[in-house]
């Protein structure tokens, strides 16, 4: 049997092709028949580049449709995606580009160049715009390749505390299990319109988003990016929107956004970062929808979700999906009762296979057991409902993205004056958080704020850039002289509130 996903949503739509897939802003109806002949053109031509099972796509392009073939003819070929923030500077490519060891490399106009000098020779490296031009000749017939649930369909990037980013191994399997669950969980049917605004180089939009809409048959309303004028006047054509709670707070705060553009939304869905209550309440009072909170990460797809058809609790995540089991545990992964916080554990055929390259560090973050340790920290009610109570590790989330704060605190100390460092994340009231820089000078009064930031901007993407900085006579500390984060969030929470 063959368990390539792109065999699993074929076998959902086949009987569908002449049904629209994609609505596109310039008024453009895209049908399933055109995205899977397109599919086919783009597996031909990858492989006519000389790529081979197994072998790695890397993409770093701009959201288009051209993008989302390149995508499903990757999978459809048997070879793996993997896809990067448009944002990443040449350091931090450089390193994606060794460590994937990529077969193909695919970039747009802006991010070709630099993508071209640090391919290593054996690369393909090829420009979107060009790649599209040559699918046009390709075959659109195209015998989509035998997977196993176990062979890889991606590889994506999540840098861990250290600065290195680890590659986390997704295979056909793990998307798969997870695309069909929330179809089931979250209703979707043939009769939905997805509103897709999300970027494709993450979890939430790529997976997420139009695997459930591929695995149910559904249509999507395609917008190459978000803006609150923009959803406002695409939500009257759909009926289920997905976002990250940034989205939710701008909508809030565009005075056309009413109840009225919401009659033919059955769903509102928020991820890849923590939904604040009063965000769900603002939400409820303005429109009468209460919005689905649920709870997923890279390593794992959507591990719990707020029900469909129940109470939807702010400040929670819901509880675990079909086929997922989750866990509270202590420092020695022992279960917690109810109600005691403690590390949160999650096993199921959506939790990946392990860190590409990595097995130590893949045997560190499974228990004996198979539970991934998600370096979250938790607490179940008597609902079975989870809250998220924080992060073991600092890791900041700014607008659905991760940040890893040891990144840019290993750049700012290599700066002129600087003695040490420590990044935190604190409230933000358009991303969710947002990133703050403490800096101990070696002379005080010799830093200024814009300089730092600046040398920065040249070295990160720019959603990693801290959005203040603040000089401090001495970093906080315990007796074991580890850094105290939380006093430090304690102290500027409100910096970034006004």
């Amino acid at each position: 049997m063959n368990q390539n996903l792109y065999q699993a949503f074929a076998g959902v739509f086949s009987d569908h092709l002449a049904a629209p897939v994609l609505h596109l802003d310039d008024g453009t109806v895209i049908d399933y028949a055109t995205l899977d002949a397109m599919s086919a053109r783009y597996a031909n031509l990858l492989l006519a580049l000389g790529a081979e099972t197994g072998d790695r796509v890397t993409v770093q392009c701009d959201k288009s449709v051209e993008t989302l073939w390149l995508y499903l003819g990757t999978i459809r070929a048997g070879l793996v995606y993997h896809p990067l923030n448009n944002a990443y500077q040449e350091n931090e490519l450089a390193y994606f580009l060794s460590n994937a060891e990529p077969r193909i490399v695919v970039g747009d106009n802006t991010t070709l160049p630099t993508l071209e000098q640090l391919a290593a020779a054996d690369a393909n490296v090829i420009g979107l715009t060009a790649l599209a031009e040559r699918a046009t000749a390709a075959s659109d017939q195209f015998q989509t390749v035998t997977s196993d649930a176990a062979d890889l369909a991606a590889l994506l990037y999540s840098s861990g505390t250290t600065g290195v980013p680890k590659g986390i191994m997704l295979t056909h399997g793990n998307l798969a299990s997870n695309a069909r669950t929330l179809v089931e969980s979250w209703g979707f049917t043939r009769a939905d319109v997805l509103l897709h605004a999300l970027p494709i180089f993450h979890v939430h939009g790529l997976f997420v988003g139009i695997s459930c809409v591929l695995m149910s048959g559904a249509a999507m309303v395609w917008q190459n990016g978000f803006s609150a004028a923009a959803v406002t006047a695409a939500l009257p054509r759909c009926s289920v929107m997905m976002g990250v709670p940034t989205y939710y707070t701008r909508l809030l705060g565009y005075n056309a956004f009413n109840a009225a553009q919401c009659d033919t939304m059955r769903l509102f869905i928020s991820g890849s970062a923590p939904l604040l209550p009063e965000t769900f309440e603002s939400f409820e009072q303005r429109t009468g929808h209460r919005i689905l909170e649920r709870y997923g990460m890279t390593e794992t797809g959507m591990n719990t979700s707020n029900p469909l058809a129940g109470e939807r609790i702010a400040g929670t995540v819901g509880p675990a999906l079909p086929g997922v089991e989750i866990r509270v545990t202590d420092k020695d992964n022992n279960p917690l009762p109810v109600g005691e916080i403690g590390a949160v554990q999650v096993r199921g055929d959506n939790v990946f296979t392990g860190y590409w390259k990595l097995p130590e560090k893949t045997a560190e973050d499974f228990t004996d057991d198979g539970f991934f340790n998600t370096g979250d920290q938790g607490v179940i009610d008597t609902s079975g409902y989870l809250s998220i109570i924080g992060r073991e590790k600092d890791m900041v989330i700014s607008g659905g993205l991760n940040i890893y704060p040891k990144e840019i605190e290993l750049l700012i100390d290599q700066q002129p004056g600087v003695a040490e460092s420590a990044v935190f994340g604190v409230a933000h009231p358009d991303f969710g958080e947002g990133v703050v820089a403490a800096i101990v000078e070696l002379s005080q009064g010799t830093l200024d704020q814009d300089a730092i930031i600046s040398a920065l901007k040249a070295s990160i993407a720019a959603f990693k850039v801290p959005k203040a900085v603040v000089f401090v006579d001495e970093l906080p500390r315990n007796t074991m002289g580890k850094v105290q984060k939380k006093q430090l969030r304690d102290t500027y929470n409100d910096l970034l509130s006004g």
